[in-house]
């Protein structure tokens, strides 16, 4: 991504970092943070959806993602966007003004839980720039049955354009897919996001073929999904982090009470959570367990803020994302 042209929305903003998330080389950046009024790098349509449609088919990525590349991949929030200098993987450099301290939080228990593989949560593996990735992602119900959510990182970078090689491996443990890779067929997320990687919008979602003649959902389940849902719920949060001190091969979750950002301003929302890069685009559930209502995914998270991850707030603009997706 090209840091030129853009502004910190805040001098604090600028110590954002990639905490929660993708994985993959030297260390880079994932998307960037900005405020809603924070000056465009490119054209945006707000509201409006871009989709890319991916030509690699089943049989070549089947093949293409061996258990060697899958454990090799590396976290998303390690893409190179230019804001790897001085430990920001989401925001462009802020001249040299000083970083705000981090507010007080709540004392809570951020240790995420290692949990059993669920059928609808996997990983999600993709190429950009030559880099091989991993995120993390979640089946969703839609009219195609076969829709998966997942971070805007985790399919366009401004530098790189769209992801390739795109798959999603549902219920992912340990090296095994029980359940297979499933190819992409289409991706798609906001025109905020894709036109300047902007953090308040980085929710995308891919849309897969079939697999041995079924639809993923009527595989592996679907979770339901909400738009403009009240702020400040309770959410449980999935990922396979990566970054140490995880390895990314297995599940973990955290589980609190989501509060606004108050550091860099976005509209993102932030609950107690230590989960590393990996973990990038897992979902976010309302309420206890992995039952509830999708509301958003694991985004980003602050050098001056220990052990709080950010998801977006799932507004107008990613419901159409999702729209677009559902009806592919």
């Amino acid at each position: 991504m090209n840091s030129r042209g853009l502004r910190a929305a805040m001098a604090a903003a600028s110590a954002l970092v990639a905490s929660a998330l993708m994985a993959a080389g030297p260390v880079q950046a994932a998307p960037v943070a900005t405020a809603p009024d924070t000056a465009a790098v490119g054209a945006v349509t707000p509201g409006a959806t871009e989709s890319y449609a991916q030509n690699e088919d089943q049989v070549a990525l089947d093949a293409y993602w061996t258990a060697d590349r899958m454990k090799n991949a590396k976290p998303a929030n390690t893409i190179n966007s230019g804001w790897a200098a001085e430990g920001r993987s989401i925001m462009p450099k802020a001249g040299k003004e000083t970083v705000a301290k981090a507010p007080k939080e709540p004392v809570a228990q951020p240790a995420a839980t290692a949990q059993s593989p669920v059928s609808r949560i996997g990983k999600v593996f993709f190429t950009m720039a030559g880099q091989n990735y991993v995120c993390s992602g979640n089946s969703v119900q839609s009219g195609n049955q076969s829709t998966v959510a997942t971070a805007g990182h985790c399919t366009h970078d401004l530098a790189s354009g769209w992801a390739t090689n795109f798959v999603f491996v549902p219920a992912y443990n340990n090296g095994a897919a029980p359940y297979g890779k499933w190819s992409a067929r289409s991706l798609h997320a906001a025109s905020e996001w894709v036109a300047r990687n902007d953090i308040n919008y980085d929710g995308a979602f891919a849309v897969v073929n079939t697999l041995n003649g079924r639809t993923l959902s009527a595989t592996v389940g679907a979770s339901s999904i909400g738009f403009n849902m009240a702020r400040n719920l309770t959410y449980s949060a999935y990922g396979y982090p990566a970054a140490s001190p995880f390895n990314g091969e297995r599940l973990y979750s955290c589980f609190g009470t989501a509060s606004a950002d108050r550091i860099g301003g976005t509209q993102s929302q932030g609950i107690p959570c230590d989960m590393t890069g990996g973990s990038s685009g897992g979902p976010w559930f309302v309420g206890s367990g992995a039952s509830g209502t999708q509301n958003s995914v694991n985004s980003f998270g602050y050098n001056a803020q220990k052990n709080v991850m950010y998801g977006p707030y799932f507004g107008s603009s990613i419901q159409s994302a999702y729209s677009t997706a559902a009806s592919r």
